[in-house]
């Protein structure tokens, strides 16, 4: 039982991210196509699922196109109630369910002016008054979840809920722009700037290199903010530590160098997607440590 699940490029599609961490954070069943949403290709891409014309889409294992985000979070929420999308608590799940629809309705003007990008952060950028409004209720709404419902976890409502994977892309953009954050903000940010899942959306969106850049400002720019990756290069000769690919169990025909050691991978995709951030893909990190 595997759904398929349509998506966007990692750097730039916040709905994609969205859809993305509901299957990966909850362990769901998926297989992966990549559309061509910057390449001119996306129509093409989904022309098998009409009427769906936006990414992210999901195809169920017994057919059922669906889009929309709230549309995906509800159905998988129906159909895996075990996986625990939604606190359990019906107040938690109700405020839970509340923000994230204020999420897919509202703050226009922090999506309009400060499009999701992975790959750096813009130094000086001058927030609207409306960006500002944007951030105001976002602390609002996080200051009550935290307040009522986290108990001692680190998310919105203590564990991960559909919720986090809704706000990730809202704590992406405050931090590619540098945007101003309190301290229940900052903190949100800089938690999910460090969740491995997180990390890995990112660093495999950066194997892509994009002439012209979606979305480039005329701004100086400064290194992404969150954990600073291991340095990692790509080699030609060496021996790996590893007898077959950390990923898909093939034999290594690719190589890099991390912390001293040679790292083997089976092609050029799983070894780029490596390299940018080596301590976010679990297999990695078993083969890093000491």
């Amino acid at each position: 039982m595997v759904y398929e699940v349509y998506l966007g490029d990692r750097a730039f599609s916040s709905w994609s991210l969205r859809a993305w961490l509901l299957f990966e954070q909850f362990d769901l069943p998926k297989r992966i196509h990549m559309t061509g949403l910057y390449s001119g290709k996306l129509a093409r891409d989904l022309a098998a699922l009409a009427p769906a014309r936006l990414v992210p889409v999901v195809k169920t294992p017994d057919g059922q196109v669906i889009g929309e985000s709230l549309a995906i979070l509800e159905t998988l929420a129906e159909r895996h109630p075990e996986a625990g999308l939604w606190p359990a608590d019906p107040a938690a799940r109700a405020f839970a369910r509340w923000i994230t629809a204020e999420m897919h309705a509202g703050f226009a003007a922090l999506r309009s002016d400060c499009p999701m990008q992975l790959l750096h952060r813009y130094d000086g950028f001058q927030p609207s008054q409306a960006v500002l409004g944007d951030l105001d209720r976002i602390t609002e709404l996080f200051t009550h979840a935290r307040k009522n419902f986290a108990g001692s976890g680190p998310w919105l409502f203590g564990a991960y809920s559909a919720a986090d994977a809704f706000y990730a892309p809202v704590a992406a953009r405050i931090a590619g722009y540098g945007l101003p954050m309190n301290g229940v903000v900052a903190e949100y940010v800089q938690e999910t700037l460090a969740d491995p899942a997180f990390r890995r959306w990112r660093a495999e969106g950066l194997t892509i290199q994009y002439d012209p850049q979606p979305y480039a400002l005329d701004l100086p720019t400064s290194p992404w903010p969150g954990p600073v990756p291991l340095a990692a290069r790509p080699v030609q000769t060496g021996v790996p530590v590893n007898a077959t690919c950390p990923y898909s169990g093939k034999a290594p025909t690719h190589l890099m160098e991390v912390s001293g050691k040679i790292i083997g991978f089976c092609n050029a995709t799983c070894r780029d997607k490596s390299l940018h951030d080596p301590l976010a893909f679990a297999p990695l990190r078993a083969l890093l440590a000491p």
